[in-house]
């Protein structure tokens, strides 16, 4: 029996366990990196009872079990008792609720999980859950399960949109999709997704691309401005009086080392260097880790740093500069010291290098430099496409339903049910 066969029967088991109840609804996906990590070992156990497919191994509820990679191939331990496994590994419950749960890391999952070796040495899970289940454990990791009712819809919707026309693709867990909790307890976005089930957000009778984030600063952005291609007629640029804006400023050194101040007979000076702004030169380190440079890096100085006056029609900056010296230590010992410069190119290749978590937006309003430090000032936080979740909040707390959120930030679209699971 292929692994495709496999997973095909789960999915056949889930559909009969929930029989009509299942008719409308996918099952998804997830590949679990935002909890788990890179991991060669994972602690497991059970509520409920599990089978396996894929293996003779047995998971018996109350027992502790560790999962390990070693020199390619699975090994499931429990007390003294250690048994190699097949690759890939599938735990599913023998009845779908959640009254079932598999424990990885503490943290618990619906559903049935597929164990992948990754890269011959990390455990990769994989999630195989209802679309429905799978919204639950998305919707208060997006935004904060507290929030006013409405918000928490809109959010649902935006959600189960952006899951729907990502079904193809290998999601994951991270904010490189949607971030995913598996399963939890928070009752008010439970009962957003109850509430609003097989809702989407479609434009002339297909599902839209439902972009969002954070807060656009009181400015929303097109599609076209960002990702390129033709500009989609619901995410127009217009002013958000509901976006409470979140200024945000961040200051970065010139000098990040002395290099007069480096007592270079010390032997252990290069553990002894330290940077002026740590947050940012460690984003600075690990793109140039990705980006080539490998070994140890000490970020020197930034001698140019700029972003350039010209803006599109939102008011969001477009180019800049930066020049970046510092020293990179091999593997050998060798010490290199470098220099990378980019010159009036997109701010999406420079914001990766101070960080996401400082550079919030490129709704710039302010940028000063003096001989000593560079200061920048702006608006908002992400790309601004799409639905503010802050902004949602704000409507709902002013008396709003989420269809009229959704009006809003997606004007011209209609609210839909799925009505087969092909849509």
């Amino acid at each position: 029996m292929d692994m495709k066969t496999l997973i095909t029967l789960i999915c056949i088991f889930f559909l009969v366990s929930f029989a009509g109840d299942v008719l409308a609804e996918e099952m998804i996906s997830v590949r679990l990196r935002n909890y788990i990590g890179n991991s060669s070992n994972l602690s497991l156990h059970i509520k409920g009872s599990y089978s396996t497919l894929g293996s003779a191994a047995k998971l018996k509820e109350g027992n502790h079990y560790s999962l390990t990679v070693k020199n390619g191939k699975l090994y499931l331990q429990c007390g003294k008792s250690k048994t190699q496994i097949n690759n890939p590994f599938i735990v599913y419950p023998d009845v779908y609720d959640e009254n079932h749960l598999l424990y990885m890391n503490g943290r618990p999952y619906m559903g049935a999980v597929e164990f992948h070796i990754e890269d011959k040495k990390y455990i990769r899970p994989v999630n195989q859950l209802l679309l429905e289940d799978y919204l639950k454990g998305v919707v208060p990791f997006e935004v904060f399960p507290n929030w006013n009712l409405e918000a928490l819809k809109a959010q649902t919707l935006a959600a189960r949109t952006y899951t729907i026309t990502h079904k193809n693709a290998k999601i994951d867990d991270t904010i490189h999709y949607q971030v995913y909790g598996g399963y939890n307890q928070f009752d008010k976005t439970k009962q957003a997704v109850n509430e609003t089930k097989g809702e989407i957000i479609t434009f002339q009778d297909k599902p839209i691309i439902a972009f969002y984030s954070a807060s656009n600063g009181g400015m929303t952005e097109s599609d076209e401005n960002v990702w390129g291609g033709k500009a989609s007629p619901y995410f127009p640029i217009k002013q958000d009086p509901y976006d409470p804006i979140f200024p945000w400023t961040f200051t970065l050194n010139k000098t990040q080392i002395e290099w007069d101040e480096i007592n270079w007979n010390d032997s252990n000076w290069w553990e002894g260097l330290e940077e002026m702004d740590d947050k940012i030169t460690a984003a600075m380190k690990t793109w140039l880790n990705q980006n080539g440079y490998t070994g140890e890096i000490k970020i020197l100085s930034v001698p140019f740093f700029a972003i350039d006056q010209h803006k599109n029609e939102s008011q969001r900056s477009l180019q800049g500069s930066i020049q970046i010296e510092f020293m990179r230590r091999l593997i050998d010992g060798t010490i290199l010291f470098e220099k990378v410069a980019f010159d009036h190119v997109p701010l999406k290749r420079i914001r990766p290098m101070i960080g996401g978590a400082l550079f919030r937006s490129y709704l710039i309003n302010s940028f000063q430099m003096n001989p000593f430090l560079y200061k920048v000032s702006g608006n908002g936080n992400g790309h601004g496409v799409g639905m503010s979740q802050w902004g949602a909040n704000k409507m709902a707390e002013k008396g709003k339903s989420y269809k009229e959120i959704i009006e809003h930030y997606y004007p011209g679209t209609q609210v839909k049910v799925i009505t087969s699971s092909s849509e």
